[in-house]
């Protein structure tokens, strides 16, 4: 059991996706504006992390060495068009904020980098631990991120107001800009 909570918490501290390896920044940013935003993000990346290593572990002795990277990207993409059908039924608000970030979760670096990096050469149970760990540190950052830039952008979280009479930091901003010039 120890080995499996040393797997899990790889992800959130040693490894942590964002803040270590700097993978997965393009879809942190674009998608942390909010954090409804990126728990949304943050969930759908986390299942595609854990099927995508769970599912390739278990058929990596069965793919030939030249097309394993393609077949990684399509066992990838069928958890990301499971993720964004089930986020269109049931959440189309999110699927809409979130918008073409979530079929990018396909060529994610940090769900493909798990892929080849990990679950190729791992058994089922520790590939699992492996994104699950993954996948929370990812939401973790997004979550760290996104409730600084809802806050700072307006006095919000959650959308409940923090501060009343805040002044968004991007008006500041730009008062301070146009001051300037």
């Amino acid at each position: 059991m120890k080995k499996f909570i040393k797997e899990f918490l790889k992800g959130i501290i040693k490894e942590n996706p964002t803040f270590v390896l700097l993978l997965g920044l393009c879809p942190t940013l674009a998608v942390s504006t909010s954090l409804q935003n990126g728990i949304g993000m943050g969930i759908a990346a986390t299942f595609v992390l854990l099927g995508s290593n769970i599912i390739i572990s278990l058929i990596r002795n069965f793919i030939p060495e030249r097309i394993r990277i393609p077949c990684y990207i399509v066992v990838i993409a069928t958890f990301v068009t499971i993720t964004e059908l089930v986020m269109k039924a049931y959440s189309p608000a999110l699927n809409r904020a979130l918008g073409i970030y979530v079929p990018l979760i396909v060529v994610n670096c940090i769900v493909l980098g798990r892929a080849e990096a990990y679950a190729s050469k791992a058994t089922v149970i520790n590939s699992l631990f492996d994104g699950i760990g993954m996948g929370v540190g990812f939401i973790l950052a997004l979550l760290l991120i996104s409730g600084i830039r809802e806050l700072l952008g307006a006095g919000k979280i959650f959308g409940y107001t923090l501060f009343k009479g805040f002044q968004p930091a991007y008006v500041l901003g730009h008062r301070a800009v146009a001051w300037f010039f």
